[in-house]
């Protein structure tokens, strides 16, 4: 079997997985979030954390529920990494650096896990597991939360309430993400992930001499790190490690868990709207973008000229043999069109252009299909700019599931679309400009350029992936990367949720023969047009000082 042949098959193999998971997962969800009974257990969670489940809230309510969260898991997180080394289970690692800490906090509370620390040489079993792995579960949980208020804000008519920000927390976390990420690292042990709390060890190697490893709860932080889009990893090779990511089957398992719960909510969106159609409609934009970007990585992968590539059969640099180019092509386009930051293979190592689809996908604001959660209210913010465009080309006032478009929305939406693009083309501009952090490029040209160029793009859109060749383990990246995660996680969520708010306000208003019929296959294509145009708009003159010059000189 070809390499070629190989990775259209785990193609096809992954998106057979994805249908099967699409209607049940989905279906789920959207009963778990408008069920008005609790579980036994979320009772006692939310005795203990005194909050009342069954009021509703006003998006600024929700959004003081969001940040205070927030803030304490990042307070909480970063005192834990300034004692680690007191406490039990430090396997001898000190305490963490001040800027390193924050950045680390700040990185897994956003959902962006980026990581400028060798995790297996800085982190103990404590902080693993007790600090990382738990803000995992909740920084996921979080964005859907997030999510499935802005779809309350168009189902719901006349009023301003959008839910309970605690009640919808604690469910994504009990019965979504534990139960599923349960099983999933049950699946990866009998892979061949490892699963353990075992201490520093002497691993002998085959060419003589020997290493040291420590062991952890490897299986069960995979899982969830995946399930809830989040990256990051326990070893510095992340996804690449054998103990991580052993096999082709369990690389392909990872791939379907990044995936399955953001294309899923598509389904979650229409029933709770009360339109299947409408959530085909969103996944088909989603599905249409994210095959789009696989195709054209793999091509670009495999077709890349050159004597060496042509007897590899493809672009082998920076790629584990394990995976091959297709396994590592979908995989980092899927990590790169989600927010989860997790790799298999060093980016940098990717052909010019290949770099450039992985930045790119980021760039879009990953809504293809995006994070747990930020995925899905990202794409109906794009869906909202779309119809609004619709409007100016007919001149009648623009319309989306029965609401009005108005001034309001349009600002709200325009400033979530806004934000992250200012963070990373400012935030670049001044590392390239100033001589401290340029010191850190091991690469000129434009390569160099592109190193710093994607680590403020995985950082404002909260991804965390990296294109290594960067140190970025210095004072001025720690905070200024930190700096971009905070800003570009919950600046967004404030204009969603006041958008939110602003919808559920409104009356529906019927649809007539004028109305954009946003279930068709015409919205889809306007949508996918719209998302594409926007953000080359945006990015291109950056994208043609970096990926674009590397890949049209080689």
């Amino acid at each position: 079997m070809g390499p070629v042949l190989a990775g259209v098959l785990q193609l096809l193999a992954l998106i057979a997985a994805l249908a099967l998971a699409y209607v049940p997962l989905g279906n789920y969800m959207a009963k778990v979030y408008s069920s008005d009974k609790h579980w036994r257990v979320e009772k006692w969670i939310y005795k203990g954390i005194g909050a009342n489940p069954d009021t509703e809230m006003r998006w600024p309510a929700y959004l003081r529920g969001v940040l205070a969260f927030s803030a304490v898991g990042v307070l909480f997180l970063y005192a834990l990494q300034r004692l680690q080394g007191v406490l039990p289970g430090s396997l001898g690692f000190s305490s963490i650096d001040p800027d390193q800490a924050f950045n680390t906090a700040v990185s897994f509370v956003t959902n962006t896990n980026w990581q400028s620390y060798y995790g297996e040489q800085a982190m103990g079993h404590v902080v693993q597991t007790a600090g990382l792995a738990v803000q995992n579960f909740v920084s996921a949980a979080v964005g859907i939360a997030v999510a499935v208020a802005l779809v309350r804000g168009f189902a719901r008519s006349r009023t301003g309430e959008l839910g309970n920000f605690w009640a919808d927390l604690v469910r994504g976390v009990v019965r979504i993400l534990v139960p599923v990420a349960a099983v999933a690292a049950v699946v990866l042990v009998a892979c061949g992930a490892i699963q353990n709390f075992s201490g520093i060890h002497e691993v002998g190697q085959f060419m003589g001499g020997s290493q040291q490893w420590n062991g952890g709860a490897v299986a069960s932080t995979e899982a969830i790190k995946e399930l809830g889009t989040n990256g990051g990893g326990i070893f510095n090779a992340n996804s690449a490690h054998p103990f991580e990511n052993p096999t082709p089957l369990s690389n392909l398992f990872e791939i379907f868990l990044i995936l399955v719960i953001p294309f899923a909510l598509t389904r979650t969106f229409g029933l709770m709207v009360g339109s299947v159609k409408q959530g085909y409609a969103i996944l088909a934009t989603m599905a249409t973008i994210w095959l789009g970007f696989t195709a054209l990585m793999m091509w670009t992968e495999f077709a890349h000229h050159g004597p060496a590539f042509d007897i590899a059969g493809g672009a082998y640099e920076g790629k584990e043999v394990r995976f091959g180019v297709g396994g590592s092509s979908i995989f980092a386009t899927s990590t790169t069109l989600t927010s989860t930051g997790a790799v298999n293979s060093f980016h940098s190592s990717f052909t010019g252009l290949g770099g450039g689809i992985a930045m790119l996908g980021m760039m879009l604001g990953e809504i293809a299909p995006g994070g747990t959660g930020s995925g899905l209210y990202g794409m109906l913010i794009m869906a909202i700019i779309a119809v609004f465009i619709a409007g100016l080309m007919v001149g009648r006032t623009p319309e989306y599931l029965g609401k009005k478009i108005g001034t309001r929305e349009i600002k709200l939406a325009a400033c979530y679309i806004l934000i992250t693009p200012a963070l990373v083309l400012i935030f670049t501009a001044f590392a390239m400009a100033l001589p401290t952090p340029g010191n850190s490029m091991t690469n000129s040209g434009a390569h160099g350029f592109s190193e710093i160029l994607y680590a403020y793009t995985s950082a404002s859109n909260n991804n965390g992936s990296a294109f290594a060749g960067l140190n970025a383990d210095t004072q001025w990246f720690n905070s200024t990367l930190g700096l971009c995660m905070l800003l570009g996680r919950f600046v967004p969520m404030v204009f969603v949720l006041a958008l939110a708010g602003s919808l559920a306000e409104q009356k529906p208003v019927p649809a007539t023969a004028g109305t954009l019929r946003t279930e068709k296959p015409l919205f889809t294509g306007l949508l996918v047009g719209a998302i594409l145009i926007i953000t080359g708009l945006t990015y291109f003159p950056a994208l043609a000082l970096g990926p674009l010059a590397e890949g049209l000189a080689s």
